[in-house]
């Protein structure tokens, strides 16, 4: 590149003297600058370029910028000057007379002379970009305009590329289905299964014209199922943006919106438009509409045919309707007309036409003037041929009051959607859509009087079984029944919705005084739990009513129906058919158990759940018979945990059966290992809960499992002894027999076996009660009774297990009275599978004082 420009061939130029005669040739507007910034010379471009700027000999070329670009133009002068000789480029604009800007951009380059002394030149050319930034700026403010007017339109957007699969989807998009921000959208297969199954086949056709860029396709519309379980109504609209060498689309671009609300309406419309049409038929009236602006009459087909006019060309204003008036009656008739027209009043008349046949018709019209949105001057109105009898005007009396009371019916019909929009459509209570209204104001009254509030969230007991038992009739009768009994209990200034399912929310302006709430609350526990007679039958349910109230309007409406939500989960924990305060210290227990219920949960996941065993020996020999298996959770934090810190919370969220699950496996696993290592442990047992006995999977689970007939058994509660009509637990108790695993009853003694419920379930063995077993060495009366349940096992053929073994006189009873198999804490604790080892070894048991 050129370092500089040599100019020795030109005479050395002052400020006054002419331009250099190369200057001039240069395409570009040009100009010389000393070291100062003045200008020395110009071009005729640049003297076009900033003509508004009148003389620039000795001006400072800065003093033509903006202000806020002079400094940068300067640094860039200053680096032409002191550079390398490399060219300087700077972006600036420069105000114009009339207060717009041109933009330039300049570039600098030192000019070289071979006399000596001379001070240093710059040489600067010039670019008008005006137009390039006229066209960025147009371009940020439609796209700015695009995306405010997608929010402002509530639209979704989505974009789909062919090519690749790759699908986005806006914040909007995801609203409107009920999705969070950034939640992962259904899949494809999820989705079709969203689409309501009336539209399914015509949205998959659809969807493949509009990929195939059909513009007939370009827009359609379906139902979809919202993420809450409600249809809703969606208009899609897309068009292909690129295409492919071969002309084929590879990317779509549309917006999704949510049309339930226009859709309700169109519907509700359309069955008034079915109604006045048909009014409008039967009494033979004509309406029509005329437009003064536009200088057009819009007739329908009634207008037509009482004037005896065919086709459905426009009627002009001025034309046809006027001609045909009677002579006698056309100017007081458009008299008329121009008067109530000018002053927007309202209007009605008779008079006499004279059709194309000659023939004269009588015509009775109702009129209304009015000016539309678009600035027009119209008229509407309704014709009637009164020519004929009393009766046809008795008929035409009769659709002209038809026709005042549209305005009524759409009204009424307006009012009538809001309402079932508001409302549940099952009791007519409000719905959780009012009830959110009504928060959402009562929060913005409590900021401003601080007024107390309180809220009742009302769950009602044993319904389930009511919709199970007698059918949605029953269900939805006493529903009814509830809503009723909360009417007849609000006071004035309270509000009661029913939020969904069984479930209401009564809401109550709050004084402070909680024992009326508390009085409110047992009247209607106590009013709900009443028998209802339902087609020859009496139902009975219940209530559980949570509460939270704030006296001093410090804590929002919403939050306090959150709060009361709390109470009532503790109102049905504490045994249902009651109520229950928010309090803080229930909300952290709540929080802490919900917290202990996501460790269970990341428990499983990491395979945190381990199994403990707890030998069983022979009563005579003391010989290992058995290891009762025993779930520990080995947290990460705080060690070993046994069932009594996380069982209650496994139970409530459905885990239960999944650690039974597991800790079989790895105690099948542990059964193997024993056995590679020479020690013969002749069976193992496993707790199994309720929830897993029920489990229709539980039969398809065990046959994935291998194991040796015999060395399983599965330990029952006795508590959860079952009845013969229990189909599906039955079913796997039968299945667990033809695996050849034994069943047996834990805790025996101590809750509701009976003597039947043993000879159906026929247990393998039965493990007495550790509270029974604990005084057997002192007390008669404790030995008569361990020894009657041995007698019973003996007799039924049922091995008999004791629990809580811990002294030499346990093990010297339960000998005396026949027990087959011992274990507790005085031979064995409960170990992990390493520790087992060691144990068996070393025979720790029969040193522990106990054989004797």
């Amino acid at each position: 590149m050129r370092q500089s420009v040599q100019v020795s061939d030109e005479p050395e130029k002052t400020p006054g003297d002419d331009s250099p005669a190369w200057l001039d040739h240069l395409p570009l507007p040009s100009a010389m600058l000393d070291g100062e910034g003045r200008i020395t010379a110009t071009n005729p471009h640049f003297r076009t370029l900033l003509a508004h700027a009148g003389s620039f000999d000795g001006v400072a070329l800065s003093a033509l910028l903006a202000p806020e670009d002079r400094a940068a133009f300067q640094g860039m002068l200053a680096a032409a000057l002191t550079g390398n000789g490399q060219p300087r480029k700077l972006e600036f604009s420069v105000p114009l007379p009339d207060g717009s800007r041109r933009w330039l951009t300049a570039t600098a380059a030192p000019v070289s002379s071979m006399t000596a002394g001379t001070s240093p030149t710059l040489l600067l050319q010039f670019t008008d970009i005006t137009g390039h930034k006229d066209r960025e700026a147009d371009l940020a403010e439609r796209e700015s305009r695009w995306n405010n007017a997608l929010v402002g339109s509530s639209s979704g957007v989505w974009d789909l590329r062919l090519d690749s699969g790759t699908m986005y989807y806006s914040d909007v998009w995801r609203a409107i289905r009920g999705l969070a921000p950034g939640e992962p959208p259904p899949n494809s297969e999820e989705w079709l299964e969203l689409l309501h199954p009336d539209d399914r086949e015509r949205v998959l056709h659809a969807i493949e014209r509009q990929n195939a860029g059909d513009p007939a396709y370009m827009t359609f519309d379906y139902r979809e199922r919202h993420k809450h379980g409600h249809w809703m109504w969606i208009e899609c609209r897309g068009a292909c943006v690129e295409w492919n060498a071969a002309g084929q689309p590879v990317r779509i671009i549309g917006t999704d919106t949510d049309i339930t609300g226009r859709k309700a309406s169109e519907e509700a419309l359309n069955r008034m438009s079915r109604r006045l049409k048909l009014a409008l038929d039967v009494s033979r009236i004509g309406v029509f509409e005329a437009d003064f602006t536009s200088g057009i009459a819009d007739w329908d087909a009634g207008m037509r045919t009482i004037f005896g006019l065919d086709g459905d060309s426009d009627v002009r204003i001025g034309g046809e309707w006027e001609d045909m008036l009677h002579p006698e009656d056309a100017e007081r008739v458009m008299n008329k007309v121009e008067h109530h027209v000018e002053n927007l009043l309202p209007f009605s008349d008779e008079y006499r036409v004279v059709l194309g046949d000659g023939s004269t018709r009588y015509i009775r019209s109702r009129t209304l003037p009015f000016i539309d949105s678009d600035g027009h001057r119209k008229m509407i109105g309704a014709n009637w041929d009164v020519t004929a009898d009393l009766a046809l005007h008795k008929e035409l009396e009769r659709a002209k009051t038809l026709a005042e009371a549209r305005n009524h019916d759409l009204e009424k019909a307006k009012e009538r959607i809001e309402h079932i929009a508001l409302h549940d459509h099952l009791t007519d209570l409000p719905n959780r859509r009012y009830l959110d209204e009504l928060l959402e104001q009562l929060s913005g009254d409590g900021r401003q009087n601080g007024g107390g509030l309180a809220i009742l969230h009302i769950d009602l007991d044993r319904f389930k079984q009511i919709n199970d038992t007698l059918g949605h009739s029953a269900g939805d009768a006493m529903l009814r029944h509830v809503a009723r009994i909360l009417r007849e209990n609000v006071r004035d200034g309270d509000f009661v919705a029913r939020i969904g399912g069984d479930e209401f929310v009564f809401v109550a302006r709050f004084d402070g005084k909680r024992h009326q709430l508390s009085a409110l609350a047992d009247r209607l526990i106590n009013e709900l739990r009443k028998p209802v007679a339902y087609e020859g039958q009496d139902c009975r349910f219940g209530a559980s009513i949570g509460i939270a109230c704030d006296a001093k309007g410090r804590i929002d409406p919403r939050q306090l129906l959150l709060n009361a939500d709390i109470a009532l989960y503790h109102a049905k924990n504490s045994g249902r058919g009651r109520y229950s305060y928010f309090s803080l210290d229930r909300h952290d227990r709540m929080k802490d158990s919900r917290r202990l219920a996501d460790e269970i949960l990341r428990g499983l996941e990491r395979d945190e759940f381990l199994p403990y065993y707890q030998f069983q020996f022979d009563a005579d020999s003391l010989d290992v018979v058995g290891a009762e298996t025993l779930a520990r959770w080995h947290h990460p934090e705080r060690g070993i945990l046994t069932p009594g810190t996380f069982l209650a919370t496994a139970e409530e969220i459905g885990a239960v059966a999944d650690i039974d699950g597991l800790i079989l496996e790895k105690a099948l696993a542990d059964l193997k290992r024993w056995k590679e290592q020479g020690l013969e442990i002749p069976k193992i047992s496993v707790n199994v809960s309720s929830r897993r006995l029920h489990d229709p999977a539980l039969k398809h689970k065990l046959n994935a499992l291998s194991f040796d007939p015999g060395t399983v058994s599965f330990e029952l509660l006795e508590s959860i002894f079952l009845d013969e009509n229990d189909e599906q637990a039955m079913e796997n108790l039968r299945h667990l027999r033809k695996l050849g695993i034994d069943l047996e009853i834990d805790d025996f003694g101590t809750g509701h076996a009976s003597i039947v419920s043993l000879l159906r379930l026929s247990p393998r063995t039965l493990k007495i009660d550790r509270e029974l077993v604990q005084k057997v060495a002192e007390s008669r009366a404790r030995r008569n009774l361990v020894g009657s349940i041995i007698d019973i096992g003996r007799s039924l053929g049922i091995r008999v297990v004791a629990e809580g073994v811990e002294t030499a006189g346990h093990v010297r009873v339960l000998r005396s009275l026949g027990c087959d198999v011992l274990q507790g804490y005085g031979l064995a604790v409960p170990m992990s599978f390493d520790d087992t080892i060691g144990f068996i070894s070393r025979q720790d048991w029969r040193r522990t004082g106990l054989a004797s």
